[in-house]
């Protein structure tokens, strides 16, 4: 059984299929509400806040994956993500279950060096310290022998459905209902982003790889690239010229006081000022079969469909 904790989220939804296609129909789907994908998927309601019901839901796991995410609120992740994530370890210990941490970069020093899976944590802003706080909670469980884990990382998103991203929200959307775009902070440095659903193929391969647990892999991204040429690309593949404007860093300090988003949203700000470069060299290395999706394909899958 491999069990999918937040499975209604885009990644989990993805995660469910590459699992359904390549590895196993013995799937398990949790979430609050948690809605079938297949026929053969088992469906387990469960608050993950208590332990008994993660513990149930865990229960007779080979491999667990944690894809539970929580909405842009510091107070929500400060007071719920720890106890979140103390319940989930203690109920994959004690069914004897491995661990597939889903994780994001907010931990990363936001400058221009490039990011590797031994990059310092220097969480600067409120998510970002909890971010690193559960990462090195799993860091620290794997060391001492009692967890068998593997953390899967990843930049920021792009993606079909329901993907969730700056990008996605701020440009995508925007672009694809006819608006104008918006990006923070500039066109012209260089940026990583992952195609949602490599993110979710890379981490069904790892959590069904035996010999690659109990370490951090950088999942499989595109060459990174500006948002100019990223825009480019939207035009070339869409046959249309479309308005797209930075928006400088003055704008999102008179905005902050005012509005919440961006006041959650202005701790991750600085990574757009500068390039942002992720390198997945050790996961392409490992496994050199796996097709990572360009850019060009990604957009063209993006804006096919309304």
């Amino acid at each position: 059984m491999q069990t999918i904790l937040g499975s209604n989220g885009q990644i989990g939804q993805e995660l469910a299929n590459a699992l359904y296609q390549n590895y196993t129909q013995e799937i398990r789907l949790v979430s609050r509400k948690p809605q079938k994908l297949h026929e053969t998927d088992e469906v387990i309601p469960a608050d993950l806040l208590d332990y008994d019901q993660a513990n149930h839901a865990i229960a007779g796991s080979d491999i667990v994956y944690f894809t539970v995410g929580l909405p842009m609120n510091s107070d929500m992740w400060e007071a719920q993500f720890p106890t979140i994530l103390a319940n989930v370890i203690k109920a994959v210990e004690a069914n004897n279950s491995k661990l597939v941490f889903f994780d994001n970069t907010y931990m990363y020093p936001k400058d221009a060096t490039p990011q590797t899976e031994s990059t310092p944590f220097k969480p600067v802003g409120r998510k970002a310290t909890v971010r690193a706080q559960m990462a090195q909670t799993i860091l620290e469980e794997m060391a001492s022998g009692r967890l068998t884990a593997v953390i899967c990382r990843a930049p920021e998103f792009y993606g079909p459905g329901k993907t969730q991203s700056i990008t996605n929200t701020m440009l995508i959307k925007n672009l694809k209902a006819g608006k104008r775009g918006f990006v923070p902070l500039s066109k012209n440095k260089r940026r990583s982003l992952i195609w949602t659903p490599d993110a979710s193929r890379a981490m069904a391969l790892i959590g069904n790889t035996p010999d690659v647990y109990n370490q951090t892999w950088h999942l499989p991204t595109d060459t990174p690239i500006t948002y100019r040429d990223f825009i480019g690309l939207i035009d070339t593949v869409t046959q249309t010229t479309h308005q797209v404007s930075a928006i400088p860093m003055l704008v999102f300090r008179l905005a902050r006081p005012f509005n919440q988003r961006i006041q959650e949203l202005f701790e991750l700000l600085p990574r757009y000022g500068e390039d942002n470069i992720f390198v997945s060299d050790k996961f392409k290395s490992r496994f050199p079969e796996f097709k990572v999706t360009s850019f060009e394909a990604g957009i063209t899958e993006i804006f096919k469909t309304k």
